[in-house]
C-alpha cells in the first residue's frame, strides 16, 4: 500500500482528494495535516465523509510517506517545504502554482514535472515529484494542444471560460457569498490571470514559433463546480480534418474524450474526465472544453499523477460517474 500525506487538509481539493484516496485501492491515507483543526476527525469539516473515514487531522507530518499532496494556497507550498523536510524517497504532488513554470520547476535538490498528463506523460512516469496543473489552464490547454502539436496555432487565441465558485477557495469572500453569487456572472482578471502563463509554456513547447497573443477572460459562475471554457482561433481546414486532428492526438487519452455533440457541464462534473467539442464558423474553429475543477481540474488529476508515478493503471481510483440528474 501507498502511504499518502495530505498538507492543507480543510481546503475543498483537499477534501475530494481524501474522498476519492479513502476508496483508493492502493493507498492508505497516513496523515491530514492541518494546524487550525488538529485533533478533530476529517468529517467533522469535510462533512461528506462522515461514516467514511474516521481519520483525524494532525499538526505532525510523516517526514517518510510514499508520497505527499500539498494542498496550500499559492505561494504556501514553497513556505512549507522551507520548514518541512520530507524524505528523498517521497514523492510530492503540489497543487498549488509555486513549481508550475519552467522558472520555478527546481526546488532545492527537487526537480518539478508540469503534470498535464496528455502533454507530458512519458515524463510523469518517471517523475518524482510533480505541479499539478491549474483548473483554468487545465481545461484551456486541452482543447488548445491538438493545434500546437500540429505547428497549427498561426493567429491570437481567444479564451472565455467560465468557473464555478469553488474554483475560488473554502475561504470565504464578497464574491463567494451566496446572496451575491446567486442570480449573479462576472468577469475577473480579464487578460491577466496567472494561468496564462503555464498555459503559453505548454504551448511553447509544442509550437516554439508561436508569437501571438493568447487572450483569457475569466468569469465567475453561478453554479459551484465545474469549467466550461469556449476557445477559438483560426484555423486553415475543415472540420472533419479538425475532429481527425483532435481524435488522434487523444487516442490513447484515458480522461480526455472528444465528441461530436454540444456540451454541457453536467456531463463531467463529479469525473475526472474532460469533454471537447469542435465547430467551425468561416475560417474560425470554435473548441469548447468541459471538466470538473476540483477533478480533473486538481485533486483527480493529483491522484491520476500519483498513479503514473508509482506504475499503477492511470485511472485507478478515478472511475467516477458524472451527477448527471
Amino acid at each position: 500500500m501507498i502511504k499518502a500525506g495530505i498538507v492543507g487538509g480543510a481546503g475543498y481539493t483537499a477534501g475530494e482528494l481524501i474522498r476519492l484516496l479513502v476508496f483508493h485501492p492502493a493507498v492508505e491515507i497516513d496523515f491530514v495535516y492541518s494546524t487550525s483543526n488538529s485533533g478533530n476527525k476529517v468529517y467533522a469539516v469535510h462533512q461528506d465523509l462522515l461514516g467514511t473515514t474516521e481519520i483525524s487531522f494532525t499538526d505532525s507530518i510523516n517526514e517518510e510517506v510514499d508520497i505527499v499532496f500539498l494542498c496550500l494556497g499559492h505561494g504556501n507550498s514553497t513556505k512549507f517545504l522551507k520548514k518541512n523536510h520530507f524524505s528523498v524517497h517521497t514523492k510530492i504532488v503540489d497543487l498549488s502554482n509555486d513549481f508550475r513554470l519552467e522558472a520555478d520547476a527546481k526546488f532545492e535538490d527537487r526537480d518539478f514535472i508540469y503534470g498535464l498528463p496528455e502533454l507530458h506523460l512519458e515524463s510523469i512516469e518517471k517523475a518524482s515529484n510533480i505541479a499539478n496543473p491549474g483548473c483554468f489552464a487545465t481545461a484551456i490547454q486541452l482543447g488548445i494542444l491538438p493545434l500546437a502539436k500540429n505547428n497549427l496555432l498561426k493567429s491570437a487565441i481567444h479564451i472565455n471560460a467560465t468557473t464555478g465558485s469553488t474554483g475560488a477557495g473554502v475561504s470565504p469572500s464578497s464574491t463567494t457569498h451566496f446572496s451575491w453569487r446567486d442570480n449573479n456572472f462576472s468577469v475577473y482578471k480579464a487578460f491577466t490571470h496567472q494561468h496564462l502563463d503555464e498555459i503559453k509554456e505548454s504551448i511553447h513547447s509544442l509550437q516554439d514559433n508561436f508569437k501571438e497573443d493568447v487572450l483569457f477572460i475569466p468569469n465567475r459562475g453561478n453554479f459551484s463546480r465545474g469549467i466550461f471554457a469556449s476557445i477559438y482561433t483560426e484555423f486553415e481546414g475543415n472540420l472533419t480534418d479538425a475532429y481527425r486532428l483532435f481524435e488522434d492526438y487523444y487516442k490513447f487519452a484515458i480522461f480526455t474524450h472528444v465528441s461530436k455533440n454540444d456540451l454541457h457541464l453536467k456531463q463531467v462534473v463529479n469525473t475526472n474526465n474532460c469533454f471537447l467539442h469542435l465547430h467551425m464558423h468561416d475560417n474560425k474553429l470554435l473548441i469548447t472544453s468541459i471538466i470538473d475543477n476540483l477533478l480533473k481540474g486538481a485533486s483527480g488529476q493529483a491522484v491520476q499523477n500519483m498513479n503514473l508515478i508509482f506504475g499503477l493503471e492511470e485511472s485507478l481510483g478515478l472511475q467516477l460517474k458524472a451527477n448527471f440528474f
